[in-house]
């Protein structure tokens, strides 16, 4: 086939440019010259009835051919073409609800319908990340209203699937807000309560800002890939799940917005709030416990906060059917041992197993959060509720659930071990008063993690341990010289992320 005065040929570049579609084109393409374009415009690409909005790169060599338009990776897979295809380049269309987002920038308040298009657009990969960049930061720093956090809520799950569970009257959930390094009690949470019957198909976000999330965590335990189809059958058998939620369009604007928080370092309250809901209404949960971490050094650090965001989290529930309870919790050192994907989930296997040196902090907080679900389920008080979850525990039948779970999830994983341990050791003596969350966590994430699913760190010490100088404070875990090096560069300078007080 002849192409058209507006047809380039497919050439693959081999670039993977994240979830952000990039076309390459000549300086003196006969297309990129007759339209107008510039560099970083963007152009709509069609082809056989599929089209994408794309960033434009321009080459003044011979990199792309002549008479073809490079796509990156992820351009190529949602046109659906192959090298020498042939598509058609054109201005993009406008994209209306920018308007409303240039709006919210100056301050003005989004009615439900504005932001149902704002988001249709983000979903439907629309906006480019600078685009996604604006709205979220428009949003950050208490910007929107409780209406609005509504209207984003409810937004959210409406642009993609949702569960639902004939014949099950209550559905269980449980989030935390993060910023608390190691403080995985997901997976305990799931098998304690369900190995009591309640139903709690759990879907879990990757990192965004931390070392590992839940979802990070359990890859290096099973498989989380689920589709729509196959959490059913797992909760089917099981009356639980622990999957990823980005594997099956569950609020998938979520997803977009995640990316580029991460790529910010930005965790807005009204954002974070939209976020976890719309995650559990769009899994068909009816009730959840929101677990928020309260320290110096944590996502939330104090109890005026923390109460603010309780209160958000509860309202906004309530508005979009969702029963919620939110507990804050001592967020003032880091839980468990282990820091980084596979180093939680040894932690996690250790409190399940009931081994001798298992996590405590780790093994009570999973029993203090099951203890007020089972109060959500039966209203018994959150007391007996936490002598049911030890009892679970305490006999096995959490840890023989659990197996049970990632069994219908493809089978329990033995798990990896990093290539590079390197001690760091402390430079005093004295007892150890207080730990930087926030550069510990940093550390954990400059080793590799949670990408390398390996990287990370193993403490040695916490908060109230006695320390002598050259002891350990840690192990730190890579799979890299160059991560290592700069993780051990990155705790070496600015503030101390361990305060020793001095021995007399």
């Amino acid at each position: 086939m002849v192409a058209s005065s507006s047809q380039l040929r497919v050439f693959k570049m081999g670039i993977n440019t994240h979830q952000e579609p990039v076309v390459y084109m000549r300086d003196d393409c006969d297309v990129c010259l007759s339209e107008g374009f510039a560099a970083s415009s963007r152009v709509g690409i069609s082809s056989q009835g599929r089209s994408i909005i794309a960033t434009l790169n321009i080459s003044s060599d011979e990199t792309v051919p002549k008479g073809y338009a490079g796509l990156s990776d992820i351009a190529i897979e949602r046109l659906g073409v192959a090298q020498s295809d042939l598509v058609s380049v054109h201005h993009a269309p406008y994209i209306e609800s920018l308007s409303l987002v240039r709006r919210k920038v100056f301050g003005h308040s989004l009615l439900p319908a504005e932001m149902a298009r704002i988001v249709s657009d983000i979903s439907a990969h629309k906006y480019s990340d600078v685009e996604i960049a604006c709205f979220l930061s428009a949003c950050a720093g208490g910007r929107l209203g409780f209406d609005e956090i509504v209207a984003l809520t409810q937004a959210m799950v409406n642009c993609g699937q949702q569960l639902d569970w004939p014949g099950v009257d209550r559905v269980f959930d449980k989030h935390c807000v993060g910023g608390l390094p190691g403080n995985r009690t997901t997976p305990l949470v799931v098998s304690i309560v369900s190995a009591a019957g309640l139903v709690m198909p759990k879907t879990s976000s990757r990192a965004i800002t931390s070392p590992a999330g839940t979802a990070d965590t359990m890859e290096a335990l099973t498989n989380v890939r689920l589709g729509l189809n196959e959490i059913r059958r797992v909760v089917r058998e099981t009356d639980a799940c622990l999957a990823w939620g980005g594997a099956m369009n569950l609020s998938p604007a979520d997803d977009l917005l995640i990316r580029i928080e991460r790529a910010l370092d930005l965790d807005g309250e009204g954002q974070l709030v939209a976020s976890v809901l719309s995650k559990k209404i769009a899994a068909g949960s009816t009730h959840a416990v929101i677990d928020i971490p309260v320290g110096e050094t944590a996502k939330v650090r104090t109890p005026g906060d923390a109460d603010r965001l309780a209160s958000l989290f509860t309202s906004v529930g309530a508005a979009c059917g969702l029963k919620v309870r939110c507990i804050a919790t001592d967020g003032s050192k880091p839980v468990g041992a282990g820091i980084g994907p596979t180093e939680e989930a040894r932690d996690v296997l250790a409190v399940l197993q009931g081994k001798q040196g298992a996590p405590r902090d780790l093994r009570g907080r999973a029993i203090l959060l099951a203890g007020h679900l089972f109060d959500l389920a039966d209203g018994l008080g959150v007391k007996e509720g936490m002598i049911k979850a030890e009892r679970l525990l305490q006999n096995g039948s959490a840890w023989e659930q659990f197996k049970r779970i990632t069994k219908a999830q493809g089978g329990l994983k033995s798990l990896g071990e990093a290539r590079f341990r390197r001690p760091v050791l402390s430079s005093e003596s004295g007892t150890i008063v207080s730990i930087d969350n926030r550069r510990l966590a940093r550390v954990a994430k400059l080793a590799g993690a949670p990408a390398s699913s390996t990287a990370g760190l193993r403490l040695l010490v916490n908060v109230g341990d006695i320390v002598i100088k050259g002891e350990p404070l840690y192990e730190l875990l890579s799979d890299s010289p160059g991560q290592q090096d700069y993780a051990l560069a990155f705790n070496d300078m600015g503030p101390a992320i361990f305060t020793v007080s001095q021995e007399e």
